[in-house]
């Protein structure tokens, strides 16, 4: 009999071990998490940053059950405005559009404030760059007057940008002879096709479409300087003074100067610490691996990245991590 009960006992313990089991399982499946992160074209910086993030966030899914997904877009105030509705967790903008987007200013401002929005941390300076077909004779920016110039598309960051540039010079879309608006990954064929004259992106250095671009057709960098950059400047304090260096592209030996923003992680007041939390740590406790996967972000550094261009307030999930690190006090 005490063998009887003793086999007896050991199955009842096996079968609760193994119900133990399934409900952590279960546990563990029920705790799982997606995010995705609105990028922008797939030939610009932003698309193989999201990548880069999410890979980073996805080595670690076993210890915090979360998977990250890139999701290609039109840009920076299309991730805000799909963030705002819900569809995106995080997504990556301009420091400009952030700016405007949690004010409820210039391109927002039908919409309203979104008071929601919440920086996570700052990426790679992006320029206002500017490429014209060698044929256009554009050397300064002014020299786009009367020319086929792509502004890119509704929703993207160039676009916001261009607008602002022409409000302080007090002009309009008009001044160009036609105004695109081709996305990102169309740019650079519209050029060296004959179809565009020149083309804006504000993006991060070295970029796939610029070298595209300099590459496939006869082209060069434009000069974008003077008295109105520096009223844009005085007038939005996002922006700051750019210079891309010569020898960067084919058939550009000299430095190019204009302005730019930075490039910026965004979030919802609505995600959970937990998700932001994670994906910060993910980038930062893997920091040397995170600045080799792209070019754009060699000269990073972790403290600017907690303050330079981040107008909305940090969320609190990347708040603890900083504490923890010793970035914020």
């Amino acid at each position: 009999m005490s063998m009887l009960r003793k086999t007896l006992a050991t199955a009842v313990v096996t079968a609760g071990l193994g119900l133990g089991a399934a409900a952590v399982s279960s546990t563990a499946l029920a705790e799982q998490s997606f995010i995705t992160v609105g990028t922008g074209g797939v030939t610009g910086v932003y698309y193989p940053t999201g990548g880069a993030i999410c890979r980073l966030v996805n080595r670690t899914r076993k210890d915090h059950g979360i998977r990250c997904s890139v999701e290609s877009t039109g840009g920076s105030a299309y991730n805000v405005n799909t963030i705002r509705a819900g569809e995106l967790n995080f997504g990556i903008a301009q420091s400009d559009v952030q700016f405007n987007a949690h004010r409820g200013e210039g391109q927002f401002e039908k919409a309203g404030a979104y008071t929601d929005l919440r920086s996570v941390f700052s990426l790679h300076p992006e320029a206002f760059t500017v490429v014209a077909r060698a044929d256009a004779k554009a050397k300064e920016y002014d020299d786009l007057q009367g020319k086929r110039v792509n502004v890119g598309n509704p929703g993207s960051g160039q676009r916001s940008t261009v607008e602002q540039l022409l409000e302080v010079r007090k002009q309009d879309m008009g001044i160009f002879s036609l105004a695109a608006d081709l996305r990102a990954a169309e740019m650079s064929s519209a050029l060296c096709d004959n179809r565009i004259d020149a083309m804006i992106y504000v993006v991060g250095h070295p970029s796939g479409s610029i070298k595209e671009a300099t590459s496939s057709c006869k082209s060069n960098l434009v000069n974008v300087r003077g008295d109105y950059v520096d009223a844009l400047l005085k007038k939005y304090p996002y922006y700051r003074r750019a210079v891309i260096k010569g020898g960067e592209y084919n058939g550009n030996p000299e430095d190019t100067h204009t302005f730019g923003v930075a490039a910026t992680v965004v979030t919802s007041a609505k995600t959970s610490d937990e998700q932001v939390y994670q994906l910060v740590k993910a980038v930062f406790d893997n920091f040397d691996t995170f600045t080799r996967l792209h070019p754009a972000f060699a000269d990073l550094k972790k403290d600017e990245m907690v303050s330079a261009g981040l107008s909305a307030p940090l969320h609190p999930g990347a708040v603890k991590y900083y504490r923890e690190a010793g970035l914020l006090k």
